[in-house]
Order: structure tokens, then sequence, then C-alpha cells
């Protein structure tokens, strides 16, 4: 089966069940117009106080597609982000094997927040030992004949999927929290976040 993705930055677990699922042709969409507040340019953490909302200030210069929506460095985000996720992390069962290697995504400072969020990709899938190949999109698709996921992932609207409780390192403050970034479960359960994942592709 073909499908049609959207591409986050540090996505959240339910794409990556997508991304995941078995016997599929990935194909990234990289000519649409870039839509504000979605998770093309944020990521959910499970910070002290509860869910935590990364985001990546972009440029507003005019062009409207994402894979020329250029990325702003007027603030150091990269410190600020890098910093909540130890801050958010540094306890948890497993941030220290991957830390190193999270670190790099945050040592080269990319123009297009597309590219950017492309070698975000890249390393997950190092840390989750996966190796999906995918394409790029040529063009935008108005009416695409395979499955269309590029506005399945809500960022402002989350809704309860059901996915199984895992170790977080604040549950007994806030509970569980569920479809937060694969960070997250990285963190938290390490090399058993494919398994998990791949559990979730076949309870759909």
């Amino acid at each position: 089966m073909n499908v049609l993705l959207p591409v986050f930055y540090l996505p959240p677990v339910s794409w990556f069940a997508e991304f995941l699922k078995p016997d599929r042709e990935i194909l990234l969409e990289q000519f649409e117009n870039f839509p504000k507040q979605t998770f093309r340019n944020r990521t959910l953490i499970y910070g002290a106080n509860g869910k935590l909302a990364l985001m990546i200030p972009i440029k507003h210069n005019g062009s409207r597609l994402y894979k020329e929506t250029e990325i702003s460095y007027a603030e150091d985000w990269p410190k600020q982000h890098w910093k909540s996720i130890k801050t958010a992390y540094q306890s948890s069962p497993y941030f220290e094997y991957y830390e190193d290697k999270l670190q790099t995504i945050y040592g080269e400072k990319k123009k297009y927040l597309f590219d950017f969020n492309l070698k975000v990709l890249d390393v997950i899938q190092s840390l989750l030992k996966t190796e999906v190949n995918f394409e790029l999109t040529h063009e935008y698709i108005k009416e695409p004949v395979m499955l269309n996921l590029r506005d399945k992932f809500s960022a402002k609207n989350s809704q309860n999927k059901g996915y199984p409780e895992y170790y977080q390192s604040f549950t007994a403050k806030h509970g569980f929290i569920e479809d937060l970034s694969i960070l997250d479960l990285l963190c938290n359960i390490g090399p058993e976040s494919s398994t998990y994942l791949k559990n979730i592709t076949t309870q759909q």
C-alpha cells in the first residue's frame, strides 16, 4: 500500500506506528503549503509539570511552501530544546544510552525546517534500529489515490487512542500520557520501542 505522510519534528508515537507498518510504500510530503500549529515545527514531551510543547520558530519571509520554510535562529531554541529534553528525561531508564546521538540533532543549524526534520527522522530511525525506505513527493498531489495521512495528526486536539501504557518518569504525578513524541517512548522503554510500535500497528 502507498501511504502519504507529513514530515514532523520528533514525531508522535502515532506517526511512527503508521510509518513502521509493514508492506507500505512511504511517500513524504514536501510541496504542501506550510500549515500552522502542527507537529511540523513542534513536538510534545513529558516534563515535570506534565505535557510540554517544544516549538521551532520559523521565518515569515513570504514563502508558503513547506520545503522552503526557513528556521529562525534569532533565539537559541536548539539550546533551549535540548535543555528541556535533558531536564525531562535525564532520570528516565534509557536517556543516557541515547543522549550523545540525540544531541547531534541540535549540533548543525539547518536552513530549512523540512531538511532539519529529515535529519531528525534519520537519527530516530538509527535509535529504533529501523530502516524504512521512503521517497519524497515531486509535486503537490491534490487528490491522492494513495492513503493520505497528511491531516491525520493533530497537535491541537489530543484524542484518546487507547494505546498500551508504558513506564513514564512522571506517571506518579500526572498519570500516563499517550502519544507523545517518539523521544518519550525511546527514553522510557528503550529497545522495546520498536516492539511497542509494531504492537500498535496490529491493534489498529
